[in-house]
């Protein structure tokens, strides 16, 4: 009989799996090592305004169009395919602000030309188009935003949801045609912090026939002991609870990690989540320090360790269909449905 850890390793070794969400990413080391085909990198800095948004973008088309190099440009689920066969990694471009457009609907079009595939509607704040998870007054999508949500869908761009302020998610999973996008969010039912989501979005999500990327990121899977920091146990309360909700087909992850050679390459944002958005750190941070190293499970820091999280679900009694359907399969059929236009 094949041992779990077997089993384990050989799923993870024949997934297609994907990513939802790396924050910053200049290595393609660890997602080797995690065996990542494709991920939705952050490609641009969480409140750059539209210039500064094109010269990242510019910096990323550059090292992906270098054929020595490691990446594979996704714009449709072929590439993901074709990057794999390539023995390249998938890169989604994607934002987690839409500061880069202002006010300015004609610049989607723009930008998904440029190959920006995943745009998260608001980053915390409040920006032109609506709400983020910490405004107090939680207002809905604005004229604008529900401008957004429609050319979007036209353009066959990826709404995310993360850090969007519930009304304003639920306006956009209301309003929109196609698939929305939690990329990585956890359930507020188990943990209840600001970026977590109520049990009435994660249904939104999914009604849409949508995916909600359940999130490794170590402040939305804490129970609030300050003596014991986040495991992987711990991220499968908030899995299980959104599988329950809606069903396998609708879940999928996102780590919310840094694919980098040096942690602390990223501890300049660590300290901005702690200094701008205090409301959604300072608890954990003074648990467990402000540090990128402990921002994760005490069990799984890196993406160069997803196959812990195979492990745990073959633990966890996971059939093979489910586990790679989580993995990356769910992602390959959403995505689909969302970039064909």
């Amino acid at each position: 009989m094949t041992s779990d850890s077997t089993r384990a390793a050989e799923l993870h070794r024949r997934a297609l799996i994907i990513d939802g969400l790396v924050f910053r990413c200049d290595t393609d080391a660890v997602l080797r090592q995690g065996n990542v085909a494709a991920v939705n990198i952050t490609v641009a800095d969480f409140n750059a305004d539209f210039e500064v948004v094109c010269d990242d973008i510019a910096a990323w088309l550059a090292r992906a169009t270098d054929p020595a190099g490691p990446w594979h440009i996704v714009e449709t689920v072929a590439d993901i395919h074709a990057a794999r066969k390539a023995d390249k990694i998938g890169l989604i471009m994607g934002w987690q602000n839409m500061r880069g457009i202002g006010d300015r609907l004609d610049r989607l079009r723009f930008f998904h030309r440029l190959g920006i595939r995943v745009m998260q509607l608001t980053y915390n704040e409040r920006n032109f188009i609506g709400d983020g998870c910490l405004e107090p007054a939680d207002a809905g999508l604005s004229l604008f935003g529900r401008r957004v949500v429609a050319e979007m869908n036209r353009c066959g761009i990826a709404i995310d949801l993360s850090h969007v302020g519930h009304r304003s998610a639920m306006d956009a999973a209301t309003l929109s045609e196609r698939p929305v996008l939690l990329t990585h969010a956890n359930a507020k039912a188990i943990s209840d912090v600001p970026r977590n989501k109520h049990d009435e979005l994660i249904k939104a999500v999914a009604e849409t026939g949508g995916l909600v990327g359940a999130s490794v990121y170590g402040p939305m899977c804490w129970d609030g002991n300050p003596e014991r920091r986040p495991n992987l146990e711990d991220f499968y309360r908030h899995l299980d609870h959104i599988v329950s909700l809606v069903g396998i087909e609708h879940v999928a992850f996102g780590t919310d990690f840094p694919a980098v050679a040096d942690l602390d390459s990223v501890g300049s944002i660590i300290q901005m989540t702690l200094d701008r958005y205090p409301t959604a750190i300072t608890k954990y941070a003074a648990a467990f320090g402000n540090d990128a190293r402990t921002r994760y499970p005490v069990d799984c820091g890196s993406p160069a360790e997803l196959g812990k999280l195979t492990e745990l679900l073959v633990a966890k009694g996971w059939t093979d269909a489910d586990i790679l359907a989580f993995l990356g399969g769910n992602y390959l059929r959403v995505l689909d449905a969302i970039w064909t236009v």
